[in-house]
């Protein structure tokens, strides 16, 4: 039972990093210190993706799963939970690419809005 509760609060924490990586520049609009964590997290991601490097809360929660007796997955987490939604016929390189320049892109923007309401 707690196994379960730590897997679901990985995959929780894991989304909510996700989110905070794409679109935590506009949250430094309001809080601009926040630029201190949100730019290492929106590196962090935009790497993952293009290096496709394995995160480690993927490694965490699949760990947590199976000392709950549940099943693991093979791929990351936004593949098993995030692409079946967004695509349904899996995430190829390019599309994995396309999402790291994406977070970079994204970011830029939110930050050069803020440069420019900070003038």
């Amino acid at each position: 039972m707690h196994y379960h509760i730590a897997a679901n609060g990985l995959m929780l924490l894991h989304l909510l990093f996700i989110l905070f990586a794409v679109g935590g520049a506009l949250l430094v609009l309001r809080w601009p210190r926040l630029a201190w964590l949100h730019l290492p997290a929106a590196g962090w991601g935009f790497l993952v993706e293009v290096m496709h490097w394995p995160c480690p809360l993927t490694r965490w929660e699949n760990h947590f799963r199976r000392l709950a007796g549940e099943q693991g997955y093979a791929q990351g987490f936004i593949e098993h939970y995030l692409v079946p939604m967004i695509y349904p016929e899996g995430l190829t390189p390019g599309i994995q690419l396309g999402l790291g320049i994406g977070v970079l892109v994204v970011n830029l923007g939110l930050y050069g809005w803020v440069l420019h309401r900070r003038r």
